[in-house]
């Protein structure tokens, strides 16, 4: 099965910057779909999403501010959060799963967290 590993969590302060990495444990971009979600009460909310094929979508919350990248060389996808709110605070989740499948349907890391505070 696949394996994915969430690195660069940490505490940063309002308006600062962070980068997640999820490293996947062999190549499967060219057919799964990777995204970042974070964790809420009941249910996991989808952050950013990128297809095969690079096309990416993120949520209202973060538009703008966070970018999703993948380094198929490296079986890396990347999270690239700026300008981060208190509300960003969470734990993050990297998720692939095959096209056209539900996120529960895939693999799910173990998570990093993320704490936006003064």
């Amino acid at each position: 099965q696949v394996q994915l590993v969430e690195s660069g969590g940490g505490l940063v302060q309002p308006g600062g910057s962070l980068r997640l990495s999820c490293a996947a444990s062999e190549s499967i971009f060219s057919i799964y779909a990777m995204s970042w979600y974070r964790q809420t009460p009941g249910k996991r909310e989808l952050v950013a999403a990128i297809t095969p094929g690079g096309t990416t979508s993120y949520a209202d919350s973060v538009m703008g501010r966070f970018t999703i990248s993948r380094d198929n060389a490296k079986n890396t996808v990347y999270l690239q959060m700026n300008s981060l709110k208190t509300d960003d605070t969470d734990v993050y989740y990297c998720n692939a799963r095959p096209l056209s499948v539900p996120p529960s349907a895939g693999y799910w890391g173990q998570g990093t967290q993320v704490t936006v505070s003064p």
